[in-house]
C-alpha cells in the first residue's frame, strides 16, 4: 500500500489532473491499494483567503472574487468531460451556495474569526479531490471520495490543529475496510469531536498524506510537487544546487524548519515514528528519481546534505548582570513566550548565561517584547535585566547535515 499527496501546482487544470490520472494508473499496475490526497487547485486557498478578508473589510469586491473560483472550478470539470455529471454538479452547486452564505455572513457582521476562516479555506480541498474522485472514475480507475474530516479528529487550536491520533488511526482503518479502489483524500481539513472544520496549517495536506500512511502502515508515502525532489539550496538563489538523491528524516526535519519549502514540517513525524520511506517526486518529470527520506540514507554519503534560509526574522535579546547564575531565567522567559502563543524558530545563550537570543517572526516580535517586559518587570526596574533589543529584517541561514557531528 502506498500513499501519494500531490500538490495545487500538480492538479492546476483538466490537462495536469489527466496527468495525475496517468501516475495512478502505472501505480496499480504495481499496487492494489492506493490512498491519494489532493490540494487544492493551484491558487485557491490564497483565493479563497483573499476572499474572506475582503468581505470582512466590506469590500464588495469579494462577490467577484467568488465568482471567479465558482467559474474556476466549474470550468475544469468540464474540461474533464464531467458537464453531465449531476451528482458531481449538485455537489459543486451545494458546496458554493453554504459558501456564499458563510462569506455573506463574514460581510454582514465584519468579522472574520480563525474558526469560520478555517471553515471557509477548505473549500477548495473539498472541490478538488470531489473532481478528480469523479474524472477517476470517468477514466476507469475504481475510486471514492474522502471527506478527511470525517476520520481525522483534533483539538479546536483552529488554523494549525493538534490530530488526536488514537481516534484518527482507528477511524481511518476501518474507513479502507470498508471502501476498495483509489481513495481521493481532502488535504488540510480536519475536524473537531463537534465535527467543526479545523485545518492542519499551510501545506496540511503533506500532513495528511503522512498520517493516513501511518495510520495504514504504508510502505512509502510519495509528495508530488513541482520540482524534483529536495534540493541543496533554494535553486532561485543558488542557480547550481541539484536534488539530493536521499537523506534521513532528521535531515529533512531540519531542512523544512529552516525555510525548504518542498516538505511542511509536521509530515516527517508520523512517517518517522513508523519507519516509513518518504519520496519525494515532480509531477513534471515522474520518471527522474527524485529524494528519498528514511531513517538510514543509501548511497553516498556527503558531510553536508543543503542549506536552507528563513528570511524577514526578528532577533530579541534579554541580557544583563541579574541574570547570571540566577535559575528559572529560562523557563520564565519561555513561559511568558508560550502565553502569548509565540512560536520560537531558534534559540542561542550566551556561555556567560548574560544573554539569551531568540528568532520569532516579525509579526510577533511587539507582542513578545511586551510578554517578556511583564514577566521581568521587576528586575527591569531595577536594572538587573536591561531593556529588550529587538532587531529587525533578519535572515536565518542553516547548513545541515548528520555527518557533521563530531567533525
Amino acid at each position: 500500500m502506498i500513499v501519494i499527496k500531490f500538490g495545487g501546482t500538480s492538479v492546476a487544470n483538466a490537462d495536469r489532473i489527466k496527468d495525475v490520472a496517468k501516475i495512478i494508473s502505472d501505480k496499480l499496475k504495481q499496487e492494489k491499494n492506493i490512498g491519494s490526497v489532493f490540494s487544492a487547485f493551484s491558487g485557491v486557498t490564497d483565493k479563497l483567503i483573499l476572499m474572506s478578508q475582503r468581505a470582512a473589510r466590506k469590500d464588495e469586491t469579494y462577490r467577484s472574487d467568488f465568482d471567479k473560483i465558482r467559474l474556476q472550478h466549474l470550468n475544469v470539470a468540464a474540461d474533464l468531460g464531467l458537464k453531465r455529471n449531476k451528482e458531481l454538479h449538485v455537489f459543486i452547486e451545494e458546496s458554493f451556495l453554504q459558501l456564499h452564505d458563510i462569506v455573506h455572513g463574514v460581510f454582514l457582521v465584519r468579522e472574520l474569526s480563525s474558526r469560520t476562516l478555517d471553515f471557509i479555506s477548505g473549500f477548495g480541498e473539498l472541490l478538488s479531490a470531489k473532481i478528480i474522485a469523479e474524472y477517476f472514475q470517468s477514466a476507469g480507475i475504481k475510486s471514492f471520495f474522502v471527506d478527511a474530516r470525517s476520520v481525522i479528529k483534533t483539538d479546536e487550536t483552529f488554523g494549525s490543529a493538534k490530530v488526536d491520533f488514537r481516534m484518527t488511526n482507528k477511524n481511518i482503518v476501518q474507513l479502507f475496510k470498508r471502501n476498495n479502489g483509489v481513495a481521493c483524500i481532502t488535504g488540510f481539513i480536519s475536524s473537531t469531536q463537534k465535527n467543526e472544520t479545523t485545518t492542519l496549517g499551510r501545506g496540511g495536506s503533506d500532513y495528511t498524506a503522512a498520517i493516513f500512511g501511518a495510520a495504514l502502515k504504508a510502505d512509502e508515502i510519495e509528495i508530488w510537487t513541482d520540482v524534483d525532489g529536495v534540493m541543496t539550496a533554494d535553486p532561485r538563489k543558488v542557480k547550481k544546487a541539484f536534488t539530493i538523491p536521499d537523506m534521513t528524516y532528521i535531515e529533512a526535519m531540519e531542512m523544512s524548519h529552516f525555510g525548504a519549502k518542498v516538505i511542511h514540517p509536521p509530515t516527517i513525524l508520523p512517517a518517522l515514528q513508523k519507519e516509513i520511506p518518504l519520496r519525494i517526486k515532480n509531477t513534471f518529470n515522474p520518471t527522474g528519481a527524485g529524494t528519498i527520506i528514511s531513517t538510514k540514507p543509501s548511497g553516498k554519503d556527503y558531510m553536508i546534505k543543503g542549506i536552507s534560509s528563513i528570511d524577514q526574522i526578528s532577533l530579541l535579546t534579554i541580557k544583563g548582570s541579574g541574570m547570571v547564575g540566577v535559575s528559572g531565567i529560562s523557563g520564565r522567559l519561555f513561559s511568558a513566550l508560550s502565553t502569548s502563543q509565540i512560536n520560537v524558530i531558534m534559540i542561542t545563550q550566551g556561555s556567560s548565561e548574560h544573554s539569551i537570543s531568540f528568532a520569532i517572526k516579525p509579526d510577533d516580535a511587539i507582542k513578545a517584547k511586551k510578554a517578556i517586559e511583564a514577566a521581568f518587570n521587576l528586575e527591569m526596574k531595577a536594572r538587573m535585566i536591561d531593556a529588550v533589543d529587538v532587531e529587525e529584517n533578519l535572515s536565518i541561514v542553516a547548513v545541515i547535515g548528520e555527518n557533521m557531528k563530531n567533525t
